[in-house]
């Protein structure tokens, strides 16, 4: 995912448009979009710069904009060329059902219908931060995507199979070296142990002929003789029961809407892409919110 590049090569702009996409936190929950009002040079600047078709969507893309509610909001230069992108492609808000936005900035998000607001509530988003691979070649990028994403499927009591980069991650935390562990293959312990895969699981077979089934979790992995290990994708150590909370939307491309284990995290821009919320929060919403419900993300 490549870098943002904010759109502030005309001065006037970036001036004249105060934000983009965003809500004042003192204005309330009574503020529920943006406002187009503009003066006519901000406008003729606007419609240059942007074009007629991206207010118009932009303004969709939000919270189904009515001027005559608005005291005012303000626009953010934020922008990228994904970003506008995005919003020119961005279909109109269903109005015949609910769907929901979600602000990276602010860190909220809501749920509406008919340009009501049915449940809100803070979320964590992604860091932004960057890890580069193993290899050097290439970097991870923990950022929450932006535009238009739809829920593809709800899970409770979802099991979270950590990505590579956990791994990577982790040992990079803890000062360990990294191994990784395939299926058909062995790692020799210094012990005289041999650790290895047999069925769905993660063994420690002993000189003796003794099994150990390994345990681990969000936090306390397997480590062999100063290694993290990286087991097998399909195994039980692979799979971290509780970390993602008591309900899941996906939204694709590994993406989702999910409890967390760290509450204390929400309101935050600490997560690796997906969007967390309390687990209360999420259980609520797992119950309002069906399959197909579109998710506009600004």
């Amino acid at each position: 995912m490549g870098e943002e590049r904010a759109l502030t090569e005309n001065p006037k702009l970036s001036t004249g448009v105060a934000g983009f996409l965003g809500f004042g936190r003192g204005a309330g929950v009574q503020i529920v979009g943006m406002t187009l009002a503009l003066t006519a040079a901000s406008t003729a600047l606007l419609l240059h710069t942007v074009g007629v078709r991206l207010r118009r969507d932009v303004a969709r893309l939000v919270l189904e904009d009515r001027l005559e509610v608005l005291d005012g909001a303000r626009w953010r230069v934020a922008g990228s060329d994904r970003m506008l992108r995005d919003a020119e492609a961005a279909p109109e808000p269903p109005r015949d059902r609910p769907y929901l936005v979600i602000s990276l900035q602010e860190r909220h998000l809501w749920l509406k219908q008919h340009g009501a607001i049915l449940f809100s509530t803070q979320v964590a988003t992604g860091s932004g931060k960057t890890m580069v691979k193993e290899s050097g070649a290439s970097a991870w990028k923990f950022e929450t995507p932006r535009g238009r994403l739809v829920v593809q499927s709800k899970e409770e009591a979802p099991v979270w199979a950590p990505p590579d980069w956990h791994y990577v991650e982790q040992s990079r935390k803890r000062g360990l070296g990294l191994a990784r562990l395939e299926i058909g293959q062995s790692l020799a312990a210094a012990d005289g142990s041999v650790v290895t895969v047999e069925g769905n699981d993660v063994v420690r077979v002993l000189p003796d002929g003794r099994r150990d089934v390994l345990q681990a979790t969000d936090g306390r992995e397997i480590v062999v003789d100063g290694k993290l290990l990286m087991p097998p994708l399909g195994t039980t150590q692979r799979r971290y029961e509780g970390v993602l909370g008591t309900h899941r939307l996906n939204m694709g491309n590994g993406y989702a809407m999910h409890g967390t284990n760290q509450p204390e995290t929400v309101g935050r821009a600490v997560s690796h892409g997906c969007v967390r919320l309390r687990n209360e929060d999420i259980a609520k919403l797992y119950a309002m919110v069906p399959v197909g419900t579109p998710v506009y993300i600004y």
